[in-house]
């Protein structure tokens, strides 16, 4: 009993380790869904009907796991919306919610981290562990840019969909999988079955149930509702008390693009909470550019040789590093953003030293 006490406990504390790099703190998250836009209460009500989809049933034979797909760009609300389907399957909070950013996990370590591995399986596989699929038992577990998964995985991945058990690495013993799985995008998975780099008989076991999420520009005044939610929120956290948007504030997000959707908007919230002059935020409190300072920026291009020389590769650098930034380190669409192939950039994120920032960015 003292054992299994023991292993109780190392097992939650890599869960905890497992959310912090996954998600924002929970003090500052918001508490559900924010938004009023028809397009975004329609993706909502789906999932709450897809958290009635039952999970394996011992002693039944073969079954495969319940599956959903969330599409839509890059901080649109996956997220969100994957934990609003875990909250409406376990509406009392005992089961785990496990996110895994399939862009952030070493390639030469994600089979071990997703299925766990055997002691001596490899060279620093000193005990037996369990992978991210175990420790979701009876809950759920979120495969956030399931495009970045590695092909050679994807198969692996799809075995476990379809049978609900899985092989530990290193191991011989067929285990029993028990957990709803929610995979969520930006890509073109379409387009990349087309292409041969993503698996057509995985895609279409994630498709079975598909939740499309519309951008944030496309969706009114929800901008205004989320950036009212963040900035309460925020002012609290940061000991600011309560704050409010100027109607030129409010102006100046209703007329923003926001390419980074409710996460840029977001973090454009905590910035106002925590560098705001004063309780009104104001448009120059906002880290967003103007019209004309968005403008001016695609003017041509111009380089300050005052200074010394610019060569073309710290120019390469700062363009793949921008490119990540803008993207949260997307790999996938920073190489799209620049018209590059991923095999390239994934270069030069080596070349140059970017990894670590792949994966802050990833986790952020």
């Amino acid at each position: 009993m003292v054992q299994r006490t023991l292993e109780r406990g190392k097992r939650d504390a890599r869960l905890r380790l497992h959310e912090r790099l996954a998600s924002q703190p929970a003090e500052v998250d918001a508490e559900g869904p924010v938004g009023e836009h028809p397009k975004w209460q329609e993706a909502v009500a789906m999932v709450r009907r897809l958290a009635q989809l039952p999970l394996p049933t011992a002693g039944q034979g073969p079954q495969a796991l319940p599956t959903v797909l969330l599409v839509g760009e890059t901080g649109t609300g996956k997220g969100v919306l994957a934990r609003e389907l875990h909250k409406a399957a376990d509406p009392g909070g005992q089961a785990p919610f496990v996110h895994v950013n399939c862009a952030a996990l070493p390639a030469n370590l994600i089979e071990a981290e997703l299925f766990g591995h055997e002691r001596g399986a490899f060279t620093d596989a000193k005990d037996a562990r369990e992978g991210l699929f175990e420790m979701a038992t009876d809950g759920t577990i979120f495969l956030d840019e399931i495009g970045e998964l590695p092909l050679e995985l994807q198969s692996k991945l799809l075995l476990v969909l379809e049978a609900a058990t899985l092989r530990r690495v290193g191991g011989s013993r067929e285990r029993k999988v028990r957990a709803r799985v929610i995979a969520a995008t930006n890509q073109d998975l379409p387009g990349r079955v087309q292409d041969k780099s993503f698996r057509s008989d995985l895609f279409y076991r994630l498709n079975t149930f598909t939740v499309p999420i519309p951008p944030l520009r496309e969706r009114g005044d929800d901008a205004l509702h989320i950036a009212h939610d963040a900035l309460t929120r925020f002012g609290k956290h940061f000991g600011r008390g309560q704050l409010r948007l100027s109607e030129a504030a409010q102006t100046s997000i209703r007329a923003h693009d926001w390419p980074g959707n409710a996460r840029e908007l977001v973090n454009a919230m905590q910035h106002a909470a925590l560098l705001g002059k004063a309780s009104v935020i104001e448009p120059s409190d906002l880290p967003v550019a103007s019209a004309s300072q968005e403008g001016a920026q695609t003017d041509g291009l111009r380089f300050d040789f005052e200074n010394g020389p610019c060569t073309l590769e710290a120019i390469e650098r700062e363009l793949v590093e921008q490119a990540l930034r803008h993207t949260n380190g997307n790999v996938t669409a920073a190489a799209r953003l620049i018209d590059m192939q991923r095999s390239s950039i994934r270069n030069r994120i080596e070349r140059y030293g970017l990894e670590d920032l792949v994966r802050e960015l990833s986790a952020s």
